[in-house]
Parts: structure tokens; C-alpha cells; sequence
């Protein structure tokens, strides 16, 4: 396939909409509690989105210190009843803080008997130690060396693609999902910014398809991103967004949703978007292109140079 470092092919969306919105919500934090009225809210406005899950308490060397599992029974029926509605379940790991081998196969099945089928599409826990190509494995080469600068060589080990290790599962990644969320920028038009997603990396080849995604891990940096000018301009270039955030921080308070938060996703609401789950995007980006793309090293040093850029001027985004 040809290169699509020089030029983003526009992309006709699905029922003449104009551009396509979708979100990946991480599951920090996130209870049946601060979950319901957003899930009514983003449900009523006809959003369908894509919510993480943990499947167990547990692992190998403590429990889920923020927010629940599906080991909460009420919490895994109210997910049910979202995938029901549309929305997808996806996978934040088997646990919160690392599974060894044997979890994650024991997560995966259970996920399975939860959700009818393997998670499609997965995102790493910041610091968890069964985490895929993560940390300073995200990057090559020199960028490698400067993302260690920036995290001055201080994030542990990550495990989930290293043979040989008890965290390791790369095998069941590759067999089972499909899409795995890298990089993330400032621009709404996620896009643009990569414009080879979905794609494939030789060099890590026990993901199948990486995905990149726009900056919005609280609900200061959401709204920040998606504010109206942000929204006027996605339409305008015909992009995609697909947000990565934490529902968990601040967009619900005492039962109430940030108002701010409301009033600009009732206006996006109101426009020509298609808005459906991240791996229903990805599908048909990928399907419109006529299939996989395979990345190219320039195509991947450009990435991983935006990447860097974007951690520096937003130290912590993950």
C-alpha cells in the first residue's frame, strides 16, 4: 500500500455525515455511581461510544485500588446493558495494576461469557506491568532515548510482550484483539494527526493494529479539545476524533455532569457527525482504504516525533 505520510486521503463517511466522533473511556475510577448519568447522557444525545473494562479485582500482586470490575456483579450488568444499547466494551487489562499469564487467560474467557465474545480493542494501564510494547517499547531508536530523558528512565519494566516473562500474553493479544490504543495528540482531528491508523507495526508485532487518539484525560483537557471552534474545524476537514479520557475525572460531581462538558456535547451532538464505537470507526477507515496498512519507519519516526513534542509541551498525558 502506498505511503500516507504525504497526504490524508479524504475519508467519504457512512449516511452523508461530515466528520466522525467517538470516545475511549479508561476505566480509572469509574463506578456504576459516577457512570450511569453519564452513559443516560451520552446515550440520550445518540452518542455510542466505547468503555473499558478491568474483569478482575486482583493480580499478581494486589487489587484495584481505583474504581470497579466486573468482580462487582451490579457493575458487570450495567455494562451488559450499555453493550446492549450500542455501546462497545473494550479492555483496560485483566486487572488495574498487572495479571500474570494465567489471569489474562482466565480474564479473557471471563470476558467472553460477560460480553459474547473477546474484547476487540484494548488500551494500557499507565503503570501496569503486563502493558504491551509500553513505556519506553512505545518508541525507536533515539526517540527512545528521549522519552527515557523525559521520564528520567524512572517507568518500570513493562512485560506483556516479553517471552519468558509471567506477564507475558502477546500471543493472546495478537489472537484475540484486534486494536491497541499508542499515541495521543492535542488536535481534535486525531486523523489527521495519524493518518495511518489503523495500522501495522512490524517491529511490534504482537498487536495486530495500533490506533492513536486526541488528548482529554480529565474534563478540563476534554473540553479543552472538543470546544467550538475545535468542533467547527473537525467538520470543516471532513476528520476523525477519537477521544481518550477518564469519565471517572471530574465530568460527574455529586451526581451532576460538568456543565460545560453538557453544553458542548449537546452542540456536537446537533451536527452531521457519525457517531459510533472506536472499533466501528476503525473498521471502516480500514475498509475504505482497501485494508491493512503496514507502517513505514518514516511514517513511524514521524509519529513518534509528534508524540514527543506533544509529551513535552503536556508532561504526564499518557
Amino acid at each position: 500500500m502506498r505511503s500516507l505520510e504525504r497526504a490524508m486521503p479524504q475519508i467519504v463517511w457512512p449516511e452523508g455525515k461530515k466528520f466522525a466522533f467517538t470516545v475511549f473511556d479508561d476505566t480509572d475510577g469509574m463506578t456504576t455511581h459516577n457512570g450511569l448519568p453519564l452513559y443516560n447522557f451520552l446515550s440520550d444525545l445518540g452518542f455510542r461510544t466505547t468503555k473499558s473494562v478491568w474483569l478482575m479485582d486482583g493480580g499478581a500482586t494486589g487489587g484495584n485500588t481505583r474504581g470497579a470490575s466486573c468482580e462487582d456483579s451490579d457493575y458487570a450488568r450495567w455494562v451488559q446493558t450499555l453493550q446492549e444499547q450500542g455501546f462497545e466494551v473494550g479492555l483496560h487489562g485483566v486487572t488495574g495494576i498487572g495479571a500474570t499469564r494465567d489471569e489474562w487467560l482466565v480474564g479473557l474467557e471471563r470476558f467472553r461469557t460477560l460480553f459474547g465474545d473477546y474484547p476487540r480493542i484494548h488500551a494500557n494501564h499507565a503503570d501496569a506491568r503486563d502493558s504491551i510494547y509500553w513505556g519506553g517499547q512505545r518508541v525507536s531508536g533515539m526517540h527512545r532515548f528521549v522519552y527515557n530523558l523525559l521520564t528520567r528512565f524512572g517507568r518500570r519494566l513493562f512485560h506483556g510482550h516479553r517471552h519468558g516473562s509471567q506477564y507475558f500474553w502477546g500471543d493472546l493479544c495478537r489472537s484475540h484483539i484486534r486494536y491497541v490504543r499508542n499515541f495521543v495528540y492535542a488536535d481534535i482531528n486525531t486523523l489527521k494527526e495519524c493518518p495511518q491508523m489503523p495500522y501495522h507495526d512490524p517491529d511490534r508485532p504482537l498487536v495486530r493494529e495500533w490506533f492513536a487518539s486526541s488528548e482529554g484525560p480529565s474534563v478540563e483537557s476534554f473540553n479543552k479539545t472538543i470546544c467550538e471552534a475545535n468542533q467547527d474545524r473537525l467538520e470543516v476537514e471532513g476528520g476523525a476524533c477519537i477521544m481518550y479520557t477518564h469519565f471517572a475525572n471530574g465530568f460527574v460531581e455529586n451526581g451532576r455532569l460538568d456543565p460545560r462538558f453538557v453544553s458542548l456535547m449537546r452542540r456536537l451532538s446537533a451536527r452531521p457527525g457519525w457517531y459510533v464505537p472506536v472499533s466501528v470507526l476503525l473498521d471502516y477507515i480500514k475498509e475504505y482504504r482497501g485494508g491493512e496498512h503496514v507502517i513505514t519507519p518514516s511514517e513511524r519516526r514521524r509519529l513518534e516525533r509528534k508524540w514527543l513534542v506533544h509529551k513535552i509541551r503536556v508532561r504526564g498525558t499518557t
